[in-house]
């Protein structure tokens, strides 16, 4: 017998059937070796002992069934769109199976073919159609041991049956094996303490189980490993900030940040107040400050990283703010320069748009430190950017930066405190997985006055009446925004584009009204100009894409327009309808969309009902999935694998208990360090060791 460990480091040539060509197609799914093929989890399970006939499959449902062709076709659809059909028949009626745009597909399946349908029924009277069935042949379906078949992400190259053919022989070489305690990626305390199943049987289990409980225990032990490495890196990462860097350390709040406080034009709600001592009680120690600030849609985070940059300032420090797009950038700019300016805080902007001259001037005035504060898009990274001595670097709507992106700014101090920003609320079990080395601040409340947004969601047979009374509106002397999911006219996608939606609503509804258009494609000071505009009251209908998504401040604004609504997730049609209800008038958001898909019209259906972002936030992650829900790849974190934080919520507490204790001691680090190396790879190094 062989070693699992030394097994699993083999390439896949080793199993039969592998030639240079499978091993190609398997090298671009990421699958070069046994255990990389072992990794390549099913992505769900049929039961072969249930497969149902035809007229058993209920609506709704996810349903297996085996079934004959007797017909494909490619009926007349509208322009741009083909529909493929394939009618498909067993003992007891007739299916259909349909795929849209998918014409290539019309010479695979023949007359005569037997066949194992899978999908998500759906039944309109008498008529049971699936769309974009996973499809396998019957004559290749019998591969595999036991009633449990898995089936996993597969592509037109790899079928079904071939992954499933090698797995097999991947896990047979893995049962004849000998398994050694290099094999454990988990210490044996961690396995005792949390009755976890052993690693080479978790295996071998989650491919082909013998039962559905034994199925469950091997996805345990996957979900918690998953886990348990990706809090351990993030706890060493947090700790590694909080023990081992000595940073800068503020002094109390002195006469600076006293008047700043004292002449805001508002009062500060109870979660401004709560986070902004969380803050001064960071920068006032010497480990560097990692916060998160998450705040939903007009709550106030600008006015708490204003007061956070006054007391850096006031400590003889410079303090710099980062944003996403040039057009947030100037937002910030010029609030930050009405609350610090009148008391004598210098402020500057650097953006990719200014003159040579005048951008080496304001470098000049940095590195002498004759700037407090700058506010910047990614031209703050630039390496000619040096500052005099940086003491706080604020990142507003970090999602959009990268790693990288983030530790260059942070690089241009000595250990600066560094306060993050967001405005997109995020789950409580997604901040644990992506935010585990930061502390997190949350600021719920939203100011006085700021008036509650009625929310539609209306079909296109509607778009007539909600486009009058934007008219209407705007003749009393408001404004409107109409977002579209494009630029231009795409054959792909059914959505309306900016462009053509710009040109045809100042044909029509818009004749005799100022209308804009303000897309990601037009020049900054095309964009600019058009803001400006909009925001003096020049532009009264702004035709957009999602460039106006954040940061974009025009109160007499009352009424947002989502063309094809349903081509956005929910915290992106949070943060739209974030840009209205801004003043002392009601507002309105109207959601445009046709579609039937179920999970689009509870969306949408949502939207009207619930206000609150972070709800909001919790429900998209439910609908969704975790996958890209918050972009975890601009964290420079992998997409996990088999763990799923919204079902594993249990699992994923469970594992950052133990991966707390488990850096808190030396026993188990070094063999925790070497498998988070294994395990990430290449991003080992960015993930772990900034």
């Amino acid at each position: 017998m062989i070693l699992i460990q030394n097994m699993l480091s083999n390439k896949i040539q080793y199993l039969k059937g592998v030639g240079p060509a499978n091993a190609a197609k398997f090298n671009k799914i990421g699958i070069a070796t046994i255990s990389q093929l072992l990794g390549h989890y099913p992505r769900r399970y049929e039961d072969r002992s249930s497969l149902k006939l035809i007229a058993e499959l209920t609506d709704g449902l996810y349903g297996s069934f085996q079934a004959v062709v007797i017909d494909v076709n490619e009926p007349k659809a509208r322009r741009g769109l083909k529909i493929l059909k394939v009618v498909v028949r067993d003992i007891s009626g007739v299916a259909y199976l349909t795929w849209f745009n998918q014409s290539y597909l019309k010479n695979k399946y023949k007359p005569g073919m037997e066949l194992i349908i899978s999908g998500k029924i759906q039944r309109r009277q008498h008529i049971i159609e699936i769309n974009k069935p996973d499809i396998e042949l019957a004559a290749e379906y019998n591969v595999g041991s036991g009633h449990i078949i898995p089936v996993y992400p597969a592509t037109e190259d790899l079928p079904q049956w071939r992954i499933r053919s090698l797995t097999q022989q991947a896990v047979e070489l893995l049962q004849n094996s000998l398994p050694s305690e290099a094999d454990e990626t988990l210490p044996q305390e961690i396995i005792e303490k949390n009755k976890l199943m052993e690693r080479y049987k978790a295996l071998a289990n989650i491919h082909f189980p013998e039962s559905m409980e034994i199925l469950a225990q091997a996805r345990r032990r996957l979900v918690f490993e998953e886990l348990y490495l990706l809090q351990c890196g993030l706890a060493y990462v947090k700790n590694k900030t909080k023990y081992s860097s000595k940073g800068i350390k503020h002094a109390p709040d002195g006469a600076l940040v006293a008047k700043v406080e004292e002449n805001l034009p508002f009062s500060l709600t109870k979660d401004q107040c709560k986070t902004l001592q969380e803050i001064k009680a960071d920068m006032e120690d010497t480990t560097p400050m990692q916060r998160l600030v998450q705040g939903d849609v007009g709550s106030g985070k600008t006015v708490i990283a204003a007061l956070a940059l006054t007391k850096t300032v006031e400590n003889g420090y410079q303090g710099a703010m980062m944003a996403p797009t040039e057009i947030l950038a100037e937002q910030h700019y010029h609030s930050l320069a009405q609350l610090l300016a009148p008391q004598g805080i210098r402020l500057a902007i650097l953006t990719g748009k200014q003159t040579r001259s005048k951008r080496e001037k304001t470098l000049c005035h940095f590195k002498e430190g004759l700037i407090d504060v700058v506010v910047g898009t990614h031209a703050l990274i630039q390496e000619d950017v040096e500052f005099a001595q940086l003491g706080l670097v604020v990142t507003d709507e970090q999602h959009r930066f990268g790693v990288r992106q983030r530790a260059r700014l942070e690089a241009k101090g000595n250990l600066p405190d560094v306060l993050i920003m967001t405005a997109t609320p995020i789950p409580r079990t997604m901040a644990l997985t992506v935010y585990g080395d930061l502390d997190v601040s949350v600021i719920r409340e939203l100011p006085p006055g700021r008036q509650p947004i009625a929310t539609y969601f209306r079909g296109n047979n509607r778009r007539d009446k909600v486009y009058q009374f934007a008219v209407e509106q705007i003749k009393a002397g408001r404004q409107a925004y109409i977002v579209c999911p494009l630029v231009d006219e795409s054959e792909k996608v059914e959505a309306q584009a900016a462009v053509t939606i710009h040109e045809e609503l100042s044909a029509t509804y818009f004749k005799n009204i100022a209308c804009g258009l303000l897309h990601g494609k037009m020049k900054s000071q095309e964009k600019e100009a058009v803001m400006a505009a909009f925001s003096c009251g020049e532009i009264k209908a702004l035709v957009a894409t999602t460039v106006i998504e954040v940061g974009v401040n025009v109160p007499n604004a009352t009424v947002m327009i989502v063309e094809g609504a349903d081509r956005f997730g929910l915290a992106q049609l949070h943060q739209l309808r974030g840009r209205v209800g801004r003043g002392i008038h009601k507002s309105y958001c109207i959601l445009l969309s046709d579609s039937t898909n179920e999970e689009t019209v509870e969306r949408l259906t949502i939207m009207t009902r619930v206000s609150d972002g972070f709800e909001l936030a919790e429900k998209d992650l439910l609908l969704r999935g975790p996958g890209q829900f918050f972009g975890t790849n601009q964290h420079g974190l992998p997409d996990l694998k088999i763990a799923d934080i919204v079902r594993d919520t249990d699992i994923l507490l469970e594992a950052r208990s133990a991966a707390q204790a488990t850096v808190c001691s030396t026993a188990h680090l070094e063999k925790v360090w070497k498998t988070l190396q294994d395990w990430f790879g290449d991003k080992f190094a960015m993930i772990f060791c900034r």
